[in-house]
């Protein structure tokens, strides 16, 4: 291509189509070669679309060359609704247009535009003001797309359907008209289209308001052109197949370090691996009991020490779900060898101490940092101010990482993390695809894998009997459960599934209190008893009870003892067996007693809990669980059964004693289809937790009978 000293003598065509030209070869680039100002009005403005303009932009910004850009703002629903809620609008736009650039920011082409941007706005060469549409009561987003390319002497004006962003200029099928102000054909609208451009900075234009955004914009621009630019390439990352370091460094300032009395087992070894070969995001989808902890360690260890070796700071902030687990993630990094800052409870407590461990890491004094809240904490404004302010390279790490894929929390994951990590036994949203889908998209596809059968003949974790007790409904158990599941069925259709399966949704409301009805079956109770006094010499043992109280007792306005407390009674008063319990109202320095005497098996026989011994909390010495709750949500079951396959010392056996529903014999209440889908969801669990039993024989034998009776051989 011809390079031109100035607009004039550039050959530009009257227009440019992408079935007959290419916009950015054709025209944007010769077109910057020779300019000193640029102008642009558009819908969408994003930072890959610099990285486009590549030696142009370079040419430009040599030169002196200044750009002047408006746009206009996405407004999501929320912005609409807090701008007639009477909230500032100027706030709102900003608020809205700060969140278009972080999501731009995010875009994989974006590191060599942002890098541009960063110059030009460090350089003070470039300028944002926002657009928007004011008249009367309607706000609304300003739409059109017109450029200006000036040297000293003539313009280029141009307008069309292309936006200023990577599909825009290069995705799409687009067309743009131009005009040159030396042309007498075109001279008119080439004024025109410029001094319309001018009436729209100065915020001249009737039915629109323009404002400046230009130091809003800097502050994070510059920030993630910083930390864009410092992102490891690939080839900066440990290869496929090598140790990993555990070895002291040798700068004074501590930074994550893998314990060399660890041993890290071949798997999570290759865990760590593949998360590197996907440039530091993913998930790992790996089983309760196989080290998700400590692999997601090894690899900030890793990360730490290779960032360390360049003389950039990490800030390593892990998010789980409870408070009990932010101590025990605690423990496992004073391992590593940092002190983590504890976010959880008062502000007053740790946001300080956070915020100078930030700037710690930005003044260089600290080379790495841990913070770990819950998710409680995680969502609140003052903790995800914290997170957006920080400018440095940042891993982000998620423990039980469904639980962010709620709708309340999955629009607060950091997107200033270059670096994300997601663990999960069941990564998968029950019922929840949009959720699901938001979390792949922010931590990206499953990097590793490891479900409990693997991890069972690695030796991870360790064998297991399982025995299903079947029990029946009762009369009025069954009626109840046909009329929730007959109201389920209409709201479904009614609704063509598209209700949401929040807790506090109609639907979710419905599908929680069916399962109830399972869960708080009230012949449980007497086959427990039986199954815990053949077992009562026994230690180490886990008790699963459902939550809340029985849904007949609510019905019929009952004060009926919750099934917790009746097993409670029952294991303690009349069984003599010494038992605690452990749920969210237990007091944290009582669950850290409860759990000590229960490791030890001093004094203690049993733990009787209800969701809190889901998710992460570390009882490697239980042998035997009983699974009193019905829940036909793999990830509830999958991390019950977890809990139990750990390994310890003198342990190579758990048992698994599950309490599975049936309707009642020779029923009447029940309509034959709602008995086969009853069955059909307590059997897949049956059929999960068996095929991997040391004794899948005896399960299978067991429920031939009732296959047979429901027609349920496909299932």
């Amino acid at each position: 291509m011809n390079h031109h000293t100035s607009l004039r003598a550039t050959d530009f065509g009257p227009d440019y189509r992408s079935d007959r030209s290419h916009i950015v070869r054709d025209f944007y680039l010769p077109a910057l070669r020779v300019s000193t100002r640029y102008d642009r009005a558009v819908g969408y403005f994003t930072s890959s679309s610099l990285a486009l303009l590549g030696q142009g932009l370079d040419d430009f910004a040599e030169r002196g060359g200044v750009m002047r850009i408006i746009a206009s703002p996405y407004l999501e629903h929320q912005d609409i609704t807090d701008i007639e809620a009477g909230y500032a609008l100027r706030e709102v736009l900003e608020r809205a247009a700060l969140r278009d650039l972080n999501q731009a920011i995010e875009e994989p082409r974006a590191a060599r535009g942002l890098g541009k941007l960063g110059r030009l706005v460090a350089m003070g060469q470039v300028e944002f003001k926002l657009a928007y549409v004011s008249h009367g009561n309607r706000v609304g987003m300003y739409h059109e797309k017109i450029g200006v390319f000036r040297d000293d002497r003539d313009l280029v004006a141009f307008k069309g359907s292309a936006n200023e962003t990577r599909s825009g200029l290069i995705g799409n099928f687009e067309s743009i008209e131009v005009f040159r102000s030396w042309d007498v054909r075109d001279a008119d609208r080439a004024l025109r289209i410029s001094q319309d451009f001018e009436d729209l900075w100065q915020n001249r234009t009737q039915l629109l308001r323009v404002l400046p955004f230009t130091e809003a914009a800097k502050h994070i621009i510059e920030q993630a052109s910083r930390g864009t630019a410092n992102r490891p390439d690939l080839d900066d990352l440990p290869a496929d197949g090598a140790p990993l370091d555990v070895e002291q460094p040798t700068d004074a300032r501590r930074v994550l370090t893998i314990p060399q009395d660890l041993q890290v087992r071949d798997y999570q070894k290759n865990a760590v691996q593949n998360w590197f070969a996907r440039r530091g995001r993913g998930m790992f989808r790996m089983a309760t009991g196989t080290g998700k902890t400590l692999t997601a360690l090894a690899a900030a260890s890793q990360l730490s020490a290779m960032l360390a070796k360049r003389d950039q700071a990490l800030l390593t902030v892990i998010v789980v779900p409870y408070q009990h687990l932010v101590d025990q993630w605690a423990d496992d990094v004073a391992r590593f060898g940092i002190t983590a800052v504890r976010a959880y409870e008062s502000t007053s407590t740790w946001n300080q101490r956070a915020a100078d461990l930030q700037h710690g890491l930005a003044l260089g004094v600290a080379a790495a940092g841990v913070i770990i809240t819950t998710n409680k904490t995680f969502g609140e404004e003052t903790f995800q101010h914290l997170l957006n302010s920080y400018g440095g390279q940042l891993l982000f790490i998620a423990d039980e990482a469904h639980n962010l894929g709620a709708a309340r929390l999955r629009t607060k994951l950091p997107s200033n993390a270059q670096y994300r990590l997601g663990l999960s036994a069941t990564p998968e949203r029950w019922f929840d695809d949009a959720g699901t889908e938001a979390l792949t998209d922010y931590f990206g596809e499953i990097a590793f894998e490891m479900g409990i059968g693997e991890a069972i003949r690695r030796g991870a974790l360790c064998r297991y009997t399982y025995w299903p007790v079947l029990v029946e409904l009762n009369d009025e158990e069954a009626e109840l459960y046909v009329t929730v599941t007959s109201k389920i069925a209409k709201l479904m259709a009614s609704q063509r599934g598209n209700d949401p399966l929040d807790d506090d949704s109609p639907l979710g409301a419905l599908l929680r209190k069916r399962a109830n009805i399972l869960g708080h079956a009230r012949a449980k109770l007497p086959a427990l008893k039986q199954e815990l006094d053949r077992r009562n010499a026994q230690s180490h043992q886990l008790i699963y009870c459902a939550e809340g109280r029985h849904p007949l007792s609510y019905e019929n306005d009952a004060d009926e003892p919750t099934q917790l407390d009746q097993v409670i009674s029952m294991a303690g008063s009349e069984l003599h067996m010494p038992v605690a319990r452990y749920t969210s109202e237990t007091g944290r320095a009582d669950r850290l007693d409860v759990l000590r005497r229960f490791t030890d098996g001093a004094g203690l026989r049993a733990i009787v809990s209800m969701r809190c011994l889901d998710e992460g909390v570390d009882v490697p010495a239980a042998r035997t669980a009983y699974l009193l709750a019905s829940s036909s949500n793999p990830r509830q079951f999958i991390q019950r059964r977890g809990r139990v396959l750990r390994r310890a010392d003198d342990k190579d056996r758990a048992e698994i004693i599950d309490f599975i529903v049936v309707p009642p014999d020779g029923a009447t209440a029940l309509q034959h289809e709602t008995e086969r889908r009853m069955l059909r969801g307590e059997l897949a669990r049956v059929e999960e937790f068996a095929h991997l039993a040391e004794n899948e024989a005896h399960t299978l034998d067991l429920l031939r009978p009732l296959r047979t009776r429901y027609g349920l051989f496909d299932t």
